[in-house]
């Protein structure tokens, strides 16, 4: 009898699969996350995707956040959607947004790692002429979409950005906009037939009452002519997330590391006093109730009464306060105690809850190796360790989805996914050390 016993499947090699994920939505300059349902470059998946790819193709890599960095717009924004080429399996299209971009973009940004896996790949590099290259070429660019963040996200200079519009944090439809959103009109929009719903089941991906509010924000923006110095003031939705800004101010971090590294002081400068503003403006955004950080809607002028992941994620920016740091630690523990697998977007307690909703639930990889990587940083190895033991075990049958339901395992959303390819990578080279 084999070790998987009589007539059983051997289980797949995750290594092998991810490969030929990651090679399979390879566009050449770029990858898309999937085919169909997402068939163009965006942003934070690109640069989460370039881990992947260096650990194979190091020049590859870099031409993934190269490749970026080129569209970016001339006040230092980098859109959130590249539409390199026309396909109409995907809606809101290059259209509806018409931002007037030599190449069609979006009008909106994304989370900002590439300061963060810039430095990674930096670290890691077998060719150190390589990297130093395209760091040098980049440095400046990601520096000036950091800073374009806290001129037209902070305009009142509080050390936080803000989203001004729920795509702009990469957790769609998360339970933390629902109050925000629920004031941005649903009537006015154009008709529209989504896509989305084409490709995956309705019931895992956000509702037309989201979706009629998303693309008034996107109509509204486009009135505006697309002035980002306007737009932050003139959006009913302006959202404080802690998970974006934690991001942020961990590759702010990073692009400091690397300024210095490179013998560009005045940049590492700059950098670094972005991290140390938005670090201690996190503080603003504790509750106590929740035991964790919550979004500020500066709208209304409140905290969001939501606990959800992103509340969680400044454990990847690094918490100086040991104490502060143990009690975000106790609630990761408690979210983890809520489910089977790791990591719930959503707290499983709140009615609110749905595990199969995109953002209102469902467990990404990608969080999990954010969360991690923190982890690990702040000398949490085991909680670290369980982490990475139940992602691959969410994907050990081979089902490398967008997202996964964390009471059943289930993938869901797109399937065939390059982010979760690039994460298996990392997972298996974390557990094998």
């Amino acid at each position: 009898m084999s070790a998987v016993g009589a007539g059983a499947s051997p289980p797949p090699d995750l290594s092998a699969l991810a490969w030929t994920i990651l090679e399979d939505n390879d566009r050449g300059q770029y990858s898309v996350p999937t085919g169909g349902l997402y068939p163009f470059q965006w942003n934070w998946d690109s640069c989460l995707t370039a881990l992947g790819q260096a650990r194979r193709h190091e020049a590859r890599a870099w031409t993934e956040i190269a490749t970026l960095m080129e569209h970016q717009w001339p006040d230092g924004m980098v859109p959130h959607i590249i539409f390199h080429q026309q396909d109409d399996s995907y809606f809101p299209g290059p259209d509806v947004w018409g931002t007037g971009r030599p190449v069609a973009t979006s009008g909106i940004t994304q989370p900002p790692i590439a300061g963060f896996v810039m430095r990674r790949l930096f670290e890691r590099a077998r060719d150190q002429g390589l990297a130093q290259e395209h760091a040098r070429a980049l440095l400046p660019k990601v520096a000036a979409w950091h800073d374009w963040f806290y001129a037209n996200r902070d305009p009142a200079g509080t050390g936080l950005v803000a989203i001004v519009h729920p795509w702009e944090s990469g957790r769609d439809n998360s339970i933390d906009w629902d109050e925000a959103l629920a004031r941005v009109p649903d009537e006015g929009v154009a008709p529209y037939v989504r896509k989305d719903t084409s490709h995956v089941d309705h019931a895992q991906r956000p509702t037309k009452a989201e979706y009629d509010r998303y693309l008034w924000l996107v109509q509204h923006f486009r009135s505006l002519g697309w002035d980002n110095a306007k737009i932050h003031d003139a959006s009913p939705f302006q959202v404080v997330d802690p998970g974006l800004n934690a991001i942020l101010i961990r590759s702010a971090d990073d692009l400091a590391w690397l300024a210095e590294t490179l013998g560009e002081p005045a940049l590492a400068d700059r950098q670094k006093h972005h991290a140390e503003k938005g670090r201690a403006a996190l503080e603003s955004l504790w509750s106590e109730d929740h035991g964790q950080y919550v979004c500020f809607d500066r709208v209304s002028s409140a905290p969001v009464d939501s606990a959800a992941i992103g509340g969680i994620l400044p454990i990847f920016a690094g918490i100086p306060d040991p104490a502060r740091f143990s009690a975000l630690v106790a609630r990761l523990r408690l979210l983890l105690s809520r489910a089977r697998f790791a990591t719930a977007s959503h707290d499983p307690a709140d009615p609110r809850f749905d595990g199969l909703r995109y953002w209102r639930g469902p467990a990404w990889l990608i969080v999990n190796y954010l969360l991690v990587d923190g982890l690990l940083r702040a000398g949490e190895g085991d909680l670290a360790r369980r982490i990475i033991d139940s992602s691959l075990a969410l994907t050990k049958n081979g089902d490398l989805s967008e997202y996964y339901d964390p009471h059943t395992g289930q993938g869901l959303g797109g399937g065939h996914f390059s982010w979760t390819a690039a994460m298996v990578l990392e997972f298996l080279e974390l557990q094998e050390g």
